[in-house]
Parts: structure tokens; sequence; C-alpha cells
């Protein structure tokens, strides 16, 4: 049965004539690798199957073009695009060329020389700089390869570089199944949730979310700041954080935030307790705080039991939930106890109909390391362009594409 996108304000790839034609594909492969070469993590490699075996069941020639890395607009074997083509074979069960470059002579032969049914992949488009300065000579070039063009890689969607606008201007193009999917799941949750609506925000820098907070505040109904960022929120209130990390220069901010919730009837929930260390360290011997203050020389890494609660009873009533950021130092696991409480969360709200939607890198790796990726409606492939998205940015890479 062959997948259909979800409705969305714009065209989708289920809607372009795609039969016998040539079609270029911009995906997200920009996955992670050891220092063998080997990609440790191939979920975005995995995420852009149901547009490929569409595209295949369809008679299309795929001619499929992804970055890796940042090799700085010159060829360089280490972020070779090769090691995804043999893993995307593996996956398809099907032959995977490889072309030489993402232009040039040779890799236009191989590409007009593609029967329907068959793939090629195209070498790192950052190798060279033309793509992300979005030049319209190296553009023309990549849509020179094909005749119909399917944007499918939301990870890159808010970037404005050649293969993401430029190509989209001068082919039929339309959404893939994968960026669709993004689309309507962070597009409803900002514009449409079904109440209560509860973000869930983590991470090191209040920095980082300023835009998102602000934009956030005026759509839900709660929000949670976990994770070293609430440290900042809570010397703000005048609460002793011993020596949890803090952003001095944005705790005026952080006032201005906790005001504007109040102005619009929006719970804030901090962690009302802590799991403290004196030391940051895998080993380090911790403890729980009994309530909100710190004490001096010691160091918030986790949230607390009674926090973790509060956030699972919260999510308990909630019918949209996003979640962006770790509640603590996750990576080690003597602090991940309070992220993987939100995630198990989540999971049971998913259960009892929430929907749940989880964004950036972080978080999504609590989720798997949960084992409850399954659990969930959606986890978005793109941590920057996801944040942008929430934000309430123009993403150049969608705003190129033509609506319904």
């Amino acid at each position: 049965m062959t997948a259909a996108a979800p409705e969305i304000a714009f065209r989708t790839v289920d809607q372009l004539a795609v039969e016998g034609k040539r079609v270029l594909v911009r995906v997200d492969y920009n996955v992670p690798l050891d220092d063998n070469g080997q990609i440790t993590d191939d979920t975005r490699i995995r995420e852009t199957l149901p547009t490929l075996k569409l595209l295949l069941q369809r008679g299309s020639a795929v001619i499929l073009c992804a970055h890796l890395g940042r090799p700085k607009g010159q060829p360089n074997p280490k972020y070779s695009l090769k090691p995804v083509a043999k893993r995307l074979e593996e996956l398809l069960k099907k032959p995977v060329q490889m072309a030489p470059d993402c232009i040039g002579t040779a890799t236009e032969t191989l590409a007009k020389a593609l029967k329907p049914g068959e793939i090629l992949l195209l070498e790192n488009l950052r190798f060279h700089a033309e793509e992300e300065s979005n030049d319209p000579v190296f553009a023309k070039a990549l849509a020179g390869l094909a005749e119909v063009f399917v944007q499918d890689a939301f990870g890159a969607v808010h970037r404005a570089h050649a293969s993401t606008v430029g190509v989209a201007t001068l082919l039929p193009s339309a959404a893939g199944l994968l960026l669709a999917k993004e689309i309507f799941y962070l597009g409803h949750a900002m514009e449409n949730p079904e109440r209560p609506f509860i973000a869930i925000l983590g991470g090191a820098k209040v920095s980082d979310k300023i835009e998102v907070i602000d934009t956030l505040l005026s759509k839900v109904n709660a929000l949670v700041i976990g994770g070293a960022m609430a440290y900042t929120f809570l010397k703000a209130q005048g609460i002793s954080i011993g020596k949890s990390r803090v952003e001095e220069d944005k705790i005026d901010l952080a006032k201005s935030l906790i005001k504007k919730a109040q102005e619009l009837h929006v719970q804030i929930i901090l962690p009302q307790d802590h799991i403290i260390v004196e030391k940051v360290d895998a080993k380090a011997p911790s403890k729980a705080t009994t309530d909100r203050s710190i004490p001096d020389n010691w160091i918030a890494v986790d949230i607390g039991p009674n926090t973790a609660k509060a956030i699972t009873n919260l999510l308990e009533k909630a019918k949209t939930v996003i979640w962006n950021g770790p509640m603590g130092i996750f990576e080690m696991p003597a602090f991940a106890a309070g992220t993987l409480a939100v995630a198990e969360g989540l999971a049971a709200a998913t259960k009892t109909g929430a929907t749940s939607i989880v964004g950036g890198g972080d978080s999504v790796a609590a989720v798997k390391q949960a084992g409850l990726a399954d659990a969930l409606s959606h986890i978005s492939t793109g941590g920057g362009a996801s944040l942008e998205f929430l934000e309430g940015k123009t993403l150049p890479g969608i705003a190129a594409l033509p609506k319904n």
C-alpha cells in the first residue's frame, strides 16, 4: 500500500506527476559517523524510505542530494556520502549508485542514463561553497539533472541554500512525505492545538530558547522549564542555586518572561527539587534536595523526583505536548532519571489520546534511550528547523514550495 501525505497548505509528492520522470529529492542524510566512518544512527535515512518507495513504485528515476558535516566548500573524503549509499542499499534491498560529485559531466551522464526504478545518490552538496550561498548557476546545474524536485529534508529547510530554495524555483516542486508530516504535526500544534497544550523545554541555555519561549507563551496553557536553563529562571526569582549554571546576562529577561506568563495566565513549572552533586562527574555522589534552593558549592544535574512527578501529573491531563530539550545531564545515566520520567509520562499521555511531538537531538536521543520512540505521535528530524518553526519563523525551504 502506497503511503499518502497528510493534508498541508503546500503541494505534496503524491500530487506531482512523477511517472517515468527523473526526480531530484533533497534528503537529510547528515548522519553521525564514528572514527571509522561507520554510521552510528541511521534514523534520518530510514525516515526518507516512505517517500523513496512511493517514487519508485510510481516509476520514477530517483536522484538524491544531501550534505554531510561541514566540509567548508571543499571535497573531503571524511565527509563523503558513500557510507550512506551502502546503508540505503541495505534498507531498500536494491542497488544505489554513487555519483562522483553532485554536478559536472560525469554526474550528468549518470543522471541522464538513470532508468525508472533506479536510484542515484549525489556526492556531498557542501563540497561546493556555491550550495550554501544559494548560487544560481549551481542551483541550475543541480536542477538540470532532473525534471521534478521533491523537498524532504526538514533538517535543512531553515537554510536558504541552492538545494533547498534555488532548485525549488526551477523545477515543478513538492514536499515529500517526511516534510509533510513535520509541517502537519508542528503546524497543528502551533495553529490549532487540542487543549490543554503543554510545552516542555530543557537544555543548557536560555539564550538558545528565548524566541521559542516568547512565542509559546502566547499559545500554551502551561510551560515546563528544565535543564540548566531553569537555574537562570530560579535565580531571577531570588532562589539560591549554588554553583549551578546560570546566564547572568539573561536574568532580567527571565524575569520579564515570568511576568509575561503571569499576564497571559500561563502556568510556568520550574524545578521544585533537584538532584545535586559537588562535582559534575558520572561517579560523583549525588543527593536530592528537599526544596527549590541549592546549597552553596553544589551543582544541579537533574530535576528531583517531586518535579518529575509534578510534570507527569500535568501530562496526564494534556491533549497536545511539545518537548524540546532534556531535564538534566541525561547522557550520564546517574543523572537521567528526570528526563526518562518525562519520556515515560509523554508515552503514557500519548496512549490516552494526546498528540506528542519531540524535537531537538538530545530529547530525541532520550526518547530512544528509553525505548519509547514508537510510543509517541511524532519525532521531529530537524533540531534547528523545528526550533525555528516553533519560533514562528518562515523557513525558506518550505516557503519556496508551491501552495495548494
